[in-house]
């Protein structure tokens, strides 16, 4: 129950679902979560993951509450180094597995997105925001320096001086000054966000798979090689792409002044 999930129109809407505590990560959601990224991003059937809260918040982070006197007692038992490749292993599986899926992913905002909880909207490939949402690094608030890629994540969104002093201050920061630095792609009414979250993920969900792929593909390399590098391997991959059925219906349907339709080959 903390977790729901369906597929409509090739769109795969996950909802967070703890809205009682602000949709807070838990050892029952996240594993959860984990698990359903993995099999959405391996369902053909799906052309777009959408990840969104239940009620008024997208995802406080960690429990806090848990990190006191009612820490898992399995924890407290570990070494550190058990811990440190135990929280290893769920950040790669978490915000490692979302941002690796080669589909496009989509980060609806109803509220607040704090610690972990913004770490998991910026993994995502496009964020959309309610006017009312927020977004914060929190971790400074409880003396930790943060997780799940939370760094490196701000970091490349927003640019090194930005993402240290979001960090340095845990700051909450309002939807509209999101968008203008670039941390939300868009900001929309809060009793429009679902509809136009998923209008989004439909649009696209209904573009040629392989294609879509290979953008992603193409995107992820532009933060990684240099120019020549990223040039070569976007080449290779656009003459690949000229022997699908998808590129020649696309042509074709240029033609015919329609609309095409994909199969994914």
């Amino acid at each position: 129950d903390e977790l729901l999930c369906v597929i409509r129109d090739r769109v795969a809407i996950i909802t967070l679902n703890r809205p009682e505590v602000r949709n807070a990560m838990s050892d029952t959601l996240t594993p959860a979560l984990r698990t359903m990224i993995r099999t959405c991003g391996e369902n053909p059937d799906v052309g777009v993951l959408l990840l969104t809260g239940a009620g008024p918040a997208f995802c406080a982070g960690g429990n806090v509450k848990g990190m006191g006197a009612h820490r898992d007692q399995k924890k407290l038992e570990m070494s550190y180094d058990e811990r440190v490749a135990d929280l290893q292993e769920r950040q790669r599986l978490l915000t490692g597995a979302l941002a690796s899926v080669r589909k496009p992913t989509i980060a609806a905002l109803p509220g607040p997105a704090v610690g972990a909880g913004l770490a998991l909207a910026m993994a995502c490939d496009i964020r959309i925001a309610a006017q009312s949402a927020f977004v914060s690094t929190g971790y400074l608030r409880v003396a930790l320096s943060g997780d799940y890629g939370i760094a490196w994540l701000l970091t490349r969104l927003v640019g090194t001086s930005r993402a240290r002093e979001l960090m340095f201050t845990a700051e909450k920061v309002d939807a509209a000054r999101c968008e203008a630095i670039g941390l939300v792609n868009r900001v929309v009414p809060d009793d429009k966000l679902q509809a136009e979250a998923f209008a989004l993920a439909k649009s696209i969900a209904e573009g040629p798979t392989l294609a879509l792929r290979y953008m992603k593909d193409n995107l992820d390399e532009a933060l990684q090689f240099d120019f020549a590098t990223a040039r070569d391997h976007e080449a290779e991959r656009l003459v690949r792409l000229t022997t699908t059925a998808d590129h020649k219906e696309a042509v074709q349907a240029f033609i015919d002044k329609r609309k095409p339709v994909f199969s994914g080959k």
